[in-house]
């Protein structure tokens, strides 16, 4: 892990944490606090589960799950091009799965509070964690598809 990544996983993980506790400080788990009507939401929750809840009843296995998965990502990062869109991404990756890893080994729940409403569609609600794990991938989906990892073939001329 260079510096920077390293960098990066640790403001986002302390960014994360800041604000899943100033969010409980001052809110209400499972109130619901407006920011754009109709939109966007301020609703703290405690997921015992993975996404959607999944596993709830088997914290454990999602602990153990993440601290593999967090194994296997380290190792796979090494097979990528090193450059900046690389390093952010598995920055803001390492940084939110550490941060709802902290979450559950701490509370035993990952606290969320961001819900966003769509054409009546409810997401499940999140956290900064969940949005740093998702760009990541995206940026990660992105350099394979640009050809930056081990695995790309050498004709695909980049």
């Amino acid at each position: 892990m260079t510096k920077k990544m390293f960098l990066i996983s640790t403001f986002w993980l302390l960014i994360d944490f800041l604000s899943k506790t100033l969010i409980e400080i001052y809110f209400h788990v499972d109130s619901n606090f407006p920011i754009l009507k109709n939109i966007l939401y301020l609703n703290p929750t405690h997921n015992k589960g993975a996404a959607w809840g999944f596993l709830s009843e088997y914290p454990g296995i999602i602990i153990i799950t993440t601290l593999l998965a967090l194994i296997i990502i380290y190792r796979y990062m090494f097979a990528f091009k090193k450059n900046k869109r690389n390093t952010l991404a598995f920055g803001l990756l390492f940084g939110g799965i550490l941060g709802n890893l902290l979450d559950r080994v701490l509370y035993g729940y990952v606290r969320d509070f961001i819900s966003i409403y769509i054409f009546k569609y409810s997401f499940p609600v999140f956290n900064l964690a969940d949005i740093g794990i998702c760009m990541g991938i995206f940026l990660l989906i992105v350099a394979i598809i640009k050809g930056e990892d081990r695995y790309a073939t050498k004709s695909s001329g980049k």
